[in-house]
């Protein structure tokens, strides 16, 4: 599919199902009700599928409309979350509350964290510097910031650390990569002994990879890159393989555009923790963020 759906037709098309009738779904967004059947028609043309049901009686969500909607609720939460982590990011130092987060905490799980402490402190405002895991340990420390999250193996002395989340790492090649078609389970030795994509030193990806691989014979490297989206991208391109987080890669094993490896005697499961300058009691804002992070 060439283009996306906008935002504002999924959001009507969810409101639709939510409130009853694409009537209610129009005045709830503000628009005339003939405006919100040519933009649920124009949505009808752009995915390929009936999504209202019209009847002299008026409009209602076809079978295929309730599971498009239910898939553009996850959309629209989704995209919520964007926002929330783009706003801390922006707030900077005019932040009631200041945290760093390294890059895969930040990414998949800090916008959701911002999310119910906003719910709850809605007058808050929170700044967020993203960072690798060294990075962030550095900042707590200097007291640049409150509370940091981190996603390396080891807690820096003078920091006192909480765990909130695990995380594994997985091996993922493109489709085209005949490790994609192995029949036989990847071996710690070989998975060593191969040039991989990899995330840069300092990260909390690569010092639990350097960790695990402790005792082989570690090839140099392929690419060392400073996102996990970089490093994506070039797996995806076919460099080499890569390892990154379960949850930097999972919309990519879910379409197929990247194939996860097997792997057998490694232990790649890690701890993601919050940090925080040890000594110190967390109150305010940043107490109640840790409890949330910290919540089963």
């Amino acid at each position: 599919m060439s283009e996306l759906p906008d935002l504002e037709s999924l959001q009507l098309l969810v409101d639709v199902g939510e409130l009853g009738s694409l009537g209610q779904a129009a005045r709830a967004a503000g628009i005339a009700q003939p405006s919100a059947s040519k933009r649920i028609a124009r949505l009808e043309r752009r995915l390929g599928v009936p999504l209202l049901e019209r009847t002299p009686r008026g409009s209602a969500l076809t079978a295929e409309g309730r599971m498009v909607a239910g898939w553009a609720a996850h959309v629209l939460a989704a995209a919520r979350e964007l926002m929330r982590g783009v706003e801390a990011v922006r707030q900077g130092e005019a932040a009631q509350l200041h945290v760093a987060a390294s890059m895969t905490v930040a990414e998949y799980l800090v916008p959701r964290w911002l999310g119910e402490l906003q719910a709850r402190e809605p007058d808050i405002q929170v700044g967020l510097d993203v960072m690798n895991s060294t990075d962030v340990a550095a900042r707590v420390l200097g007291e640049k910031v409150e509370l940091g999250f981190v996603e390396g193996p080891t807690v820096p002395d003078g920091l006192a650390s909480r765990v909130v989340a695990t995380d594994r790492l997985v091996v993922v090649v493109a489709p085209a990569h005949p490790w994609a078609r192995r029949r036989t389970v990847l071996r710690v030795a070989e998975l060593a002994a191969t040039p991989l994509v990899v995330r840069e030193p300092g990260s909390g990806t690569r010092e639990t990879l350097d960790l695990a691989f402790a005792g082989q014979h570690v090839a140099c490297p392929r690419l060392e890159l400073g996102s996990n989206s970089a490093v994506k991208g070039a797996a995806q391109a076919g460099s080499a393989p890569a390892v990154l987080s379960g949850h930097a890669v999972e919309a990519e094993l879910a379409t197929g555009r990247l194939v996860e490896v097997p792997l057998a005697g490694l232990n790649l499961v890690r701890s993601l923790r919050a940090v925080w300058r040890r000594g110190r009691t967390l109150t305010g804002p940043a107490a109640t963020l840790l409890a949330i992070a910290s919540r089963p």
